[in-house]
């Protein structure tokens, strides 16, 4: 099993360097910017293809309170760029009030993933959409829709980019749209493989090292995406009064008991605190968490195990994982 894991971070690794060999042009940077991209292109499904109209749209109602029961939460409430589309929060409030039991996700790089929510209880990104707007924003989706259609500029737009008025269905489907433009790329180390070698310091290249090596953390975290659609147990809900089961809530296995997804690390340096219980408020205790081989967990995931990371070791690693932040600029847009 050594072999074969070694073999696909040389394959992830290759790919990685193979993108790098041209520019690529990224939805959400400045206009006809050539940003440097590890990544592949988004796709979109073929029920929800892309469009600029529909993007556009889909950034209007990402920010609009109205969206929500009480009118005044919108989907951004809980996903602010400058924190890494997270909210700085261990935990959120949902619209009602009502505390949530997980940490917010980043929506970097949603569009690249095949599960959604800490648990992949969602197949789609448009699901995920749905559930949050209904829970979290605490949305009548069929009241909003009439309300839009009642704001000319919406109604307007709607007609243009779906051929008819607002529809739960057409939000849900902007929304979606729009979150697939929120790609980390274009970050120092993207344009340190590229052959900017003064992009990044002495000690994230080392940090890289290890990052790969001693510290085994792209076991899990391969690039080019530094993370992926799979779960493990790495020993959070440890002696918790009430433990959260994680993805065993969906496949009803006891193998995946309190295993949790394993977020991208891409832009991670901006979205503390960390897991999906927000229990650890910095980048670098998170770092040694994992290092450490976590709690004695019996359903933990074999893979992590104490990696004999040094302290200084581990501070290049965090260098290292500084270095993934990209920067492309936002801002808010105005409402119709």
């Amino acid at each position: 099993m050594r072999v074969i894991r070694i073999a696909k971070w040389s394959g992830a690794v290759a790919l990685a360097v193979g993108i790098l060999a041209s520019c690529a042009t990224q939805q959400g940077g400045a206009p006809g910017a050539t940003r440097v991209s590890a990544l592949p292109p988004v796709t979109h499904p073929a029920e929800n293809p892309a469009s600029p109209a529909k993007t556009a749209l889909g950034k209007q109602l990402f920010v609009d309170k109205r969206l929500s029961g009480t009118g005044q939460m919108a989907c951004q409430g809980c996903h602010y760029r400058n924190l890494g589309w997270t909210d700085a929060l261990a935990l959120s409030k949902r619209d009602d009030g009502k505390m949530n039991t997980r940490h917010t996700p980043s929506l970097y790089n949603v569009g690249y993933q095949t599960a959604w929510y800490w648990d992949g209880r969602s197949p789609t990104l448009e699901a995920q959409v749905l559930a949050a707007w209904r829970n979290q924003i605490g949305a009548d989706p069929e009241k909003v829709a009439a309300a839009l259609n009642a704001v000319p500029g919406y109604a307007s737009q709607f007609n243009a980019v779906f051929g008819t008025g607002a529809t739960p269905d057409a939000i849900v489907k902007a929304l979606a749209s729009y979150l697939r433009t929120k790609v980390s790329t274009d970050s120092p180390w993207d344009r340190y493989e590229s052959g900017q070698r003064r992009a990044v310091s002495k000690d994230a290249v080392e940090g890289q090292a290890l990052f790969m090596g001693k510290g085994r953390c792209a076991a899990c975290h391969t690039p080019p995406f530094y993370g992926n659609s799979t779960f493990y147990n790495v020993g959070l809900e440890q002696g918790k009064a009430t433990p959260d089961i994680g993805r065993s809530n969906v496949t009803k296995k006891p193998e995946d008991m309190s295993a949790f997804k394993t977020p991208s690390l891409r832009s991670v340096a901006l979205s503390g605190p960390y897991f999906h219980d927000g229990s650890v408020a910095t980048l670098e205790e998170a770092v040694r968490y994992m290092a450490g081989g976590g709690k004695p967990d019996p359903n933990k995931s074999p893979l992590l195990t104490p990696t004999g990371l040094t302290d200084g070791e581990i501070g290049k690693v965090v260098a290292f994982l500084k270095s993934l932040t990209s920067e492309e600029p936002w801002e808010a847009p105005a409402l119709p």
